[in-house]
């Protein structure tokens, strides 16, 4: 029985924000299905999208791996996942309705017939589904693969719908390995796919406290008077991880820090925090204003004073011995790939001539903590006696990305007493407390974008290429320095805040880390 198509409700008005934004008819199918990032986030993220009635009741799950599975065996897989894993609670009806959409094709990413199985399989989708010819493919698969998945999708005639159904791609990082090759796969998914079907996913983007960055800004008269060089001294954006690389090591050693986090992530978050106001709040313009703070970035030219990068050795996290990078199980012990990486990089545009950006990203450190703080230059002029202000720091506002996400802002407030003594307090703002609703997973709101063809929170080649620009000289001087064996990653205890040239770096401009 074929089901009826979807209409759209005339009386509905677009701008009315009340009303949540509901996938039209559509399908996906996800290769890479047995990995940690499809059993962790993708597969709990459309259940929850299902739940919340986010998915139209006739949506599809197509798995593909080389596997000898059924379409109940794979349906048994997406079930664990959810049930281990999704957000918000089981519920059976939901689930039965779900599952009735999953299908499974076995087969090697070089297999003519496992595609030309997955081309009826998505026909017989559209017919009893009533998917409508529309349908993503997720490639949650090594970089390396997609030129074979992208080639073989095109060959059987899977990439180009009929009339007004839509195909789409969603790759993700790391977006190549320098720019060179960033450039290379660009190339391979523009001769396959037009630029506006192409989505590139960076999961820090669908967080709800990124995307309130830009909320924090420009919805805010406070705020937006100060953001500029005259008030601000500097900013530090900080993603640290309390965990090791775990089994990732086939993936991490020779990738490190800096490839894995702060070409993508940080720079993102950096340029929301740079850019100017968009002309509104659509793709096209805040791509525009991104790409400029992008393109503005410039590096210090002693680049051995202002980078710093490390290797976690042994010690305490969690309470629990814990042993180094170097004696992780698969890693060289002459591996010379960091688990730490800071940077200083400058913004050449007239708001923020004279302002350092910060960027430090680690593992095994004291806590997991993602957050930007802008940290504001002292008040010139203090009427009060130096004893009073001992404790006194600089103002700062620190959006916390994750965990506890919201807002803390520090300033100067008079101790209780007879005395004039001033001292750092925090006036915290925390989305728990505020909203009632819990903040969507960020692959929830990315998801449902690539489904509703919405592309303002995913990076366009410009800007991944751009990124790349900024990082690849930072990475050719440590390749320089390990050539020449003239430094190599600094050690660092596990549960501390990083290497000592770290701290040098700060230092030198007569600045310290915060301690989140």
């Amino acid at each position: 029985m074929t089901t009826p198509p979807v209409r759209s409700n005339p009386l509905r008005d677009p701008r009315d924000r009340r009303l949540p934004r509901i996938a039209g008819p559509s399908g996906m199918v996800l290769f890479g299905v047995t990995g940690d990032l499809s059993r962790k986030k993708i597969m709990p993220a459309i259940y929850d999208l299902a739940n919340r009635g986010l998915l139209p009741p006739g949506f599809s799950l197509t798995g593909f791996a080389r596997r000898d599975w059924a379409d109940q065996d794979f349906a048994q897989i997406v079930h664990d996942s959810v049930k281990a894993h999704a957000r918000t609670e089981f519920r059976e009806e939901v689930w039965r309705q779900l599952a009735e959409g999953f299908r499974f094709v076995p087969g090697d990413f070089d297999d003519d017939q496992a595609f030309e199985r997955l081309r009826r399989t998505i026909e017989e989708l559209d017919e009893v589904r009533g998917t409508g010819g529309n349908h993503a493919f997720y490639l949650a698969i090594p970089p390396g693969f997609f030129a074979d998945v992208v080639g073989q999708l095109q060959e059987h005639g899977l990439t180009e719908g009929r009339g007004d159904s839509w195909r789409r791609v969603v790759v993700e990082k790391p977006f190549g390995h320098d720019l060179a090759s960033a450039q290379r796969l660009n190339a391979v998914l523009a001769e396959v796919f037009p630029s506006g079907s192409i989505f590139r996913i960076d999961h820090y983007l669908g967080k709800e406290t990124v995307q309130n960055i830009l909320a924090l800004r420009f919805a805010n008269a406070m705020f937006e008077p100060i953001w500029n060089s005259n008030y601000v001294d500097h900013v530090q954006i900080t993603m640290a991880e309390d965990i090791g690389i775990g089994g990732r090591a086939g993936y991490y050693d020779g990738i490190g820090a800096a490839r894995d986090v702060i070409q993508n992530h940080l720079l993102q978050l950096l340029a929301l925090v740079a850019m100017e106001e968009p002309t509104s709040f659509d793709a096209a313009s805040l791509r525009i204003e991104k790409q400029k703070v992008l393109a503005s970035v410039v590096l210090p030219r002693r680049l051995d004073l202002t980078t710093a990068r490390g290797q976690y050795a042994a010690g305490w996290a969690g309470g629990e011995e814990v042993i180094g990078f170097l004696e992780e199980e698969g890693i060289k012990r002459t591996s010379t790939t960091e688990t730490y990486a800071a940077v200083r990089l400058d913004v050449d545009t007239r708001r923020w001539a004279g302002v350092p950006f910060y960027l430090r990203t680690g593992k095994r450190l004291g806590r997991r903590v993602t957050e930007v703080a802008v940290v504001f230059k002292r008040a010139p002029h203090l009427p009060f006696a130096a004893s009073s202000t001992e404790e006194l720091t600089q103002n700062a506002l620190v959006i916390r990305v994750q965990p506890d996400e919201g807002v803390t802002m520090r300033f100067g407030s008079k101790v209780p007493g007879t005395q004039m003594e001033i001292r750092d307090v925090n006036m915290d703002f925390v989305y728990g407390g505020a909203f009632t609703e819990s903040s969507p997973e960020a692959y929830e709101r990315l998801i449902l974008d690539v489904l509703l063809g919405d592309p303002p929170l995913f990076p366009r080649h410009e800007e991944v290429e751009l990124s790349w620009r900024i990082l690849d000289p930072i990475l050719d001087h440590w390749a320089r320095q390990d050539e020449q064996r003239k430094g190599k990653p600094e050690q660092y205890p596990s549960g501390g805040w990083g290497p000592e040239s770290a701290d040098a770096m700060l230092a030198r401009d007569g600045r310290v880390w915060r301690r989140p």
